[in-house]
């Protein structure tokens, strides 16, 4: 008998080397509609729980007046407890942060099984691959022999040590990976799995689903795109391609505008383009870097307003680092507006500016600017800023129809401000944590990320197209601490701005410290041009209500035609709709008929 008929096997089915791993935490099994990170929950409610005990322990300890040996005998644990317990977890949390690291053991190791799970897809992939063609001969043998069999079943326990080392559940990450490994089995086997559901299928609406052969063709593709350009792990194919710099507009910083770690960047209108003699004023979030308005052509709302004759400013809040653990709100929310106006008023004494803000840098420019009409107009003067637009940006926080009732109770349940403090107060809270919370708030969008960038890799150009985002998206700035407990307390679950109960100092005594009188808006004559999505659960579109209520919201009295008013614009779109150029564009021409008004 031949050596080849001895090595000959019935064919092998994707169903037969699936069952090599086993169920495991990557299959959602439990059908939830959202990622759930147990073991983190778990050990971080241990971890505040000990933390509490602690300070009860300090709390008599120090009382010993009223308790007697008692107070001694809880100074002596409390003091074990900080050498052994509480003093470790301090120092594990400050040094993962400083490094860049993330700080919850559980979700750091899951970040080394995505690089893992990569790795194995790309080189199991990378065997098939012949002159950059995904090769059915390679496949037809491998998939009939025992040989074969061996090969497959190697790389099957090695995918399986994985995922049952993985420590979250439900629609994960990790699942939209494993879809693919699912789909990279279809196409070496060349056999549907016994349900009938081929991953990664078309599914277009109004498309008619192609035959089997289509499938396999396509997703051939994929597999080719994928392994050339090695892109089976978003963040390293992010890094790599992008070098760590993003932005696709000229800037230069100007020169007196830094403020600890915040500066103001100049994008001088480019040559060629016509200046229509005003100044835009774009003012960030804390948590992002800024490079959000600017990714790539066709794809920033900075190179859209050059077009449009404006020259930018746009605030830089940079990385904060320990200098700026004790900044608040007061310094974000008004010190350094106060200072970069007061720049751009220098610079360009004569033009109008205007002001562009997003998410939260739009929810805290709102009560600056009545902060800055009662300034200005208790001093006799008018108001030198007349128009703000805003980028789906919050100002209604409450249990109701702002649409934060969710986030509101998880705050209530899990957010410690003493415990955050402990943890970072030295480091600033590290873009992880401000992740694992946004993961909270929107179900299950890591693995729509992946599994979306994956079906979108048929086509070579949406892989090249998504690096800069990509990068945006993995890549987070530090909060400084001091200011995102005053962010989640007085804003998020005080409401204090939509009350009318936010505090901002002045160099007015009258108004120093007092509670900013957001109707200053419509007594200053403020547009507010508002942009928000139906499809935001971060800014839900009830809780982004500014033109609604102040500014020019109202019939204006006077009657003077071509004033102004506040408009306000709801899309079918999501928190980040500037990634998506016909989104962009459609914002890009509203916006800019609202400056030209």
């Amino acid at each position: 008998m031949r050596t080849k008929d001895l090595d000959s096997r019935p064919k092998i089915t994707p169903d037969e080397l699936l069952a090599l791993i086993g169920t495991s935490p990557a299959d959602n099994l439990q059908g939830l509609s959202t990622s759930v990170s147990w073991k983190s929950k778990w050990v971080g409610e241990l971890v505040r729980q000990a933390f509490d005990y602690q300070n009860f322990l300090n709390t008599v300890g120090k009382r010993i007046e009223v308790f007697g040996p008692w107070a001694l005998a809880c100074a002596w644990q409390s003091s074990l407890m900080d050498t052994y317990v509480t003093g470790p977890i301090r120092a594990q949390a400050r040094m993962a942060a400083g490094a860049g690291r993330n700080p919850d053991l559980f979700s750091d190791m899951n970040g080394w099984i995505y690089k893992g799970y990569s790795r194995l897809l790309y080189t199991m992939t990378g065997f098939f691959i012949e002159d950059g063609k995904f090769s059915r001969e390679k496949a037809g043998k491998i998939s009939t022999t025992k040989k074969g069999y061996e090969f497959l079943k190697n790389y099957m326990e090695e995918f399986a040590q994985l995922e049952h080392s993985y420590n979250n559940i439900g629609l994960t990450r990790l699942k939209a990976m494993k879809e693919l490994l699912k789909c990279l089995l279809v196409v070496i086997t060349e056999t549907p799995p016994a349900s009938g559901e081929l991953p990664f299928a078309s599914k277009a609406s109004g498309e008619k689903p192609g035959s089997f052969e289509d499938y396999l063709a396509l997703n051939r593709t994929r597999l080719e795109n994928l392994y050339r350009e090695n892109v089976f792990d978003i963040k390293d194919y992010s890094e790599r391609v992008t070098g760590g710099k993003i932005g696709f507009s000229r800037y230069e910083y100007v020169e007196g505008s830094t403020l600890h770690r915040v500066r103001l960047r100049d994008y001088p209108t480019p040559r060629g383009l016509k200046s229509n003699g005003k100044i835009l004023y774009m003012v960030t979030p804390l948590i992002n870097k800024p490079e959000l308005f600017d990714l790539a052509a066709g794809k920033s709302v900075i190179e859209g307003m050059h077009k449009e004759g404006y020259r930018v400013y746009l605030v830089d809040h940079g990385d904060p680092g320990w200098e700026e653990t004790e900044l608040e709100l007061d310094f974000y929310g008004k010190t350094l507006h106060d200072h970069y106006l007061r720049i751009l008023r220098e610079r360009h004494p004569r033009a109008e500016i205007l002001i562009m803000a997003y998410c939260m840098g739009g929810t805290l420019i709102l009560p600056y600017l009545a902060r800055r009409a009662e300034e200005l107009l208790a001093a006799g003067k008018p108001m030198d800023v007349k128009k703000v637009a805003l980028m789906a940006s919050p100002v209604k926080f409450d249990d109701g129809d702002s649409g934060h009732a969710g986030i509101r109770a998880l705050i209530r349940r899990n957010y410690d401000p003493s415990l955050m403090k402990e943890l970072f107060g030295a480091v600033n809270i590290p873009p992880q944590v401000i992740e694992f919370g946004m993961n909270e708030i929107q179900p299950a969008v890591q693995y729509n990320v992946v599994r979306g960038f994956y079906e979108r890799a048929e086509n070579p150009e949406a892989i090249a197209d998504a690096a800069p985002f990509l990068y945006w998206l993995t890549h987070g700035t530090r909060f400084p601490v001091s200011a995102h407990v005053q962010w989640i307390q007085n804003v998020f679950m005080d409401n204090q701005i939509y009350e009318g109960k936010f505090r901002l100092p002045s160099t007015n005594p009258k108004f120093d410290g007092q509670p900013v009188n957001m109707d200053m808006l419509r007594k200053a004559g403020v547009a507010i041009f508002e942009y928000k999505g139906s499809r935001d659960p971060i800014a839900p579109a009830g809780s982004c209500v500014a033109a609604d209520i102040w500014g020019l919201a109202r019939p204006d009295a006077s009657g003077r035609k071509g004033r102004p008013r506040n408009v306000s614009i709801e899309k079918n779109i999501g928190h980040i709709f500037v990634g998506s150029r016909r989104h962009l564009a459609q914002y890009l021409a509203a916006v800019n008929e609202f400056y030209r008004s």
